[in-house]
């Protein structure tokens, strides 16, 4: 299937060419780029409050759903099916955005022009005149030897179902094998990070491999070994030293080794060496040291912070029209902490009142109304490490096992968008908790091994000078 520039899902689009500055003949045009917390928030406020012939809103991302990211380590465990938290941004049949199946590559903010490289690899001109920047992060890496290559990450939902296909296959391999060597590799498992991420992923996993060993009668369960490990002193240091001694506490008793203070020096396809010269013998390889800003926001060349745009308290990008920014992508100052320079971290809970403010700012320099600046106190933080097991510290008020879990989840399901995804989710506890595990391999795991560098495309951007060369040279074809 061809993307025609011109096109939007088949019918022919009455988009104008593009041009600079704000067209006065015909509707302004807005355009999200990412379907993460932010962007679908704002874009659902727009619908809301703008009514169809005030102005186009369009959205550019690579799929029609929104993911639900925190629950991403119960879909690689198999708790969950993949599209019980994938939710469709075209269930409402008022749904009128016009969506661009692609990923945005770069902007050029001075012609107020978007480059987009579609699904297909077309690489199109979007002109817009106000554009809210909302493209979330990818997963944060180092010049490891070998990581790229071998490691996978847990960012997006084609990774947690591969994921899940390759550890339960290497439990099939490990029980066909003859070579105790090898059955002893494919049965040791290691995970970087000791963020939330990290921490859910390898609690997951470890429950999803501890009961699946029971129907292997040929493996010895005491040869499943986990590994967590991480450069920080502390396991989530921001639960607090309780919480996290009790997290960690829960992961030792199910056998997890947590290392603190170690990371990885190189990755090969059967070893991976720690840098306190560990060498553990392994095929799976869980990358979750942290993420960090989407490469889009380079592209523009303007002032970033670690990474992340650095804007206005009302998400404006200084000195350019137009331009909002938020979510993990995004410096917004945090007016609740009080502290000068702090920034909103890059959370859920952050990311959704972000998005309803960026699409009242954006109707307010529509219709010439002043900017209102964000400002959030944070909630509070939930793990849930699977079974009963979970710390959450709600409002500052620290919780351990059912009491935490019943609050993980309650606030997760809350939190989910819509009524079907709420019902699915609900219904895939439910049914783990009375009727197990299932330890069937989907078949996404190819002949062909994908790793994390397959899932995320970080070297497709483009660089500002690349930009403008790109947005000037289209400009001249319209002559």
């Amino acid at each position: 299937m061809h993307s025609d520039p011109g096109q939007a899902n088949g019918v022919e689009s009455d988009r104008p060419e593009p041009q600079k500055g704000m067209n006065t003949v015909t509707r302004p045009r807005i355009l999200v780029v990412g379907a993460g917390f932010a962007g679908v928030e704002c874009v659902r406020r727009l619908e809301r409050k703008l009514a169809p012939g005030e102005a186009d809103v369009t959205l550019v991302t690579p799929f029609a759903y929104q993911l639900y990211l925190p629950l991403l380590p119960q879909v690689a465990s198999g708790v969950l099916t993949p599209q019980s938290i994938a939710l469709s941004l075209r269930r409402s049949s008022k749904y009128r955005t016009r969506i661009i199946p692609g990923g945005a590559i770069g902007v050029d903010p001075k012609a107020k022009v978007c480059v987009v490289r579609t699904i297909t690899d077309k690489i199109v001109n979007e002109p817009y005149d106000y554009i809210v920047l909302a493209p979330g992060s990818v997963t944060r890496t180092f010049d490891i030897p070998g990581l790229v290559e071998h490691a996978f990450g847990m960012k997006t939902l084609a990774e947690a179902a591969y994921i899940r296909d390759h550890v339960i296959s290497q439990l099939d391999l490990a029980d066909a094998s003859e070579d105790p060597v090898e059955r002893a590799a494919r049965l040791q498992f290691v995970v970087v990070g000791g963020g939330y991420a990290g921490t859910e992923t390898a609690a997951c996993l470890q429950r999803l491999t501890h009961a699946a060993v029971q129907r292997y009668p040929r493996l010895d369960p005491g040869l499943i070994k986990w590994h967590l490990i991480d450069i920080a002193p502390k396991l989530m240091p921001e639960l607090g030293d309780k919480l996290g001694r009790s997290a960690q506490e829960i992961l030792k008793r199910r056998g997890i080794e947590v290392s603190l203070g170690v990371s990885i020096d190189k990755a090969g396809p059967e070893e991976v060496t720690f840098t306190d010269g560990r060498v553990v013998p392994t095929h799976t390889l869980i990358w979750t040291a942290g993420v960090v800003a989407s490469p889009l926001m380079a592209t523009l060349g303007a002032e970033t912070v670690r990474g992340r745009l650095a804007v206005t308290a009302e998400m404006c990008l200084p000195g350019h029209d137009g331009v909002f920014a938020l979510g993990d992508s995004a410096a917004v100052p945090d007016l609740a902490k009080g502290q000068q320079g702090a920034v909103c971290p890059p959370t859920a809970q952050h990311a959704m009142r972000q998005g309803r403010k960026v699409a009242d700012n954006v109707i307010a320099a529509l219709q010439g109304r002043p900017l209102q600046p964000y400002e959030h106190k944070d909630l509070g933080l939930v793990v849930d490490l699977g079974g009963r097991d979970a710390v959450s510290k709600p409002l500052g008020v620290e919780l351990r096992g059912v009491p935490a879990q019943a609050v993980a989840r309650g606030y997760h399901w809350s939190a989910l968008r819509t009524n079907v995804a709420k019902t699915r989710v609900m219904t895939n506890w439910l049914l783990n908790a009375v009727a197990g595990d299932d330890f069937v391999r989907t078949g996404f795991q190819a002949r062909k091994p994908a790793r994390l560098k397959d899932f995320e495309f970080t070297d497709s951007y483009l660089t500002p000078e690349q930009v403008r060369a790109r947005v000037e040279g289209a400009a001249l074809d319209q002559r």
